[in-house]
């Protein structure tokens, strides 16, 4: 039986779909967060207007979740530190890279009154010194976002790459070769479906192919990850 695991970045307001989404299939999903990027309310997504300077995809300024709704919202999902704001390894002193990331655990764990234990990478870049912070920190995984064949043949935990990302346009040749390893891992952002009904039905269709696959399962990201 192979694991489905899945994991979304960023904590937009997109999620607030996907997340139904996922309910609709009985689909597990871990959302990477940056608490410190999120306001007390939710900021609603727009379109940038012409000669805008702020950071957009494409144009499309995704807004974020609410802190006041979050438990609501992921309820019955995991959820991960992405660093407190998506400071990146590297770009900042190993020092506050590693604060950001317990920052961001350690409110997410009083939120959630759960354990926390995943990371993703913001960005994607890491250095052999961060990933020892957190594996010292107690980090189970760090996801990054480089792709390989064989998810559970990684060296370090804190350096987990996953199959692809979901618009891969070889994503179900991608699911079903990732079967003779035991484990396909898929990720993204959802406001990479802007709201565009296409991308989003798109989506939904590769749900319902897992869903109706008798040879697979979902499971959390933490799940596949080896006891460190």
């Amino acid at each position: 039986m192979m694991k489905v695991v899945q994991c979304w970045d960023d904590g937009v307001v997109n999620d607030i779909r996907l997340a139904e989404l996922c309910r609709k299939y009985n689909a597990k999903a871990t959302f990477n967060l940056n608490p410190g990027l999120m306001a007390p309310e939710r900021k609603p997504s727009r379109w940038k207007t012409i000669g805008e300077q702020v950071w957009g995809h494409h144009g499309y300024c995704a807004g974020k979740i609410g802190l006041d709704e979050l438990v609501e919202v992921l309820d019955g999902f995991q959820v991960a530190s992405h660093n407190w704001k998506h400071e990146g390894a590297g770009h900042v002193s190993d020092q506050v890279f590693i604060q950001s990331a317990l920052d961001a655990r350690h409110y997410l764990e009083e939120l959630f009154q759960r354990e926390c234990l995943g990371f993703a990478w913001p960005g994607g870049g890491y250095t052999p010194e961060t990933m020892k912070l957190l594996h010292e920190a107690g980090f189970a995984y760090a996801r990054t976002t480089r792709y390989t064949d064989n998810v559970t043949a990684y060296e370090d935990p804190m350096a987990l790459h996953s199959n692809c990302h979901f618009m891969d346009p070889n994503f179900i040749q991608k699911y079903e070769n990732a079967k003779q390893f035991g484990v396909f891992y898929f990720w993204g952002h959802s406001y990479e479906m802007y709201e565009y009904e296409p991308l989003w039905q798109q989506f939904e269709d590769k749900l319902n192919y897992i869903a109706q696959d008798k040879d697979s399962e979902w499971a959390d990201v933490i799940d596949i990850v080896k006891k460190h």
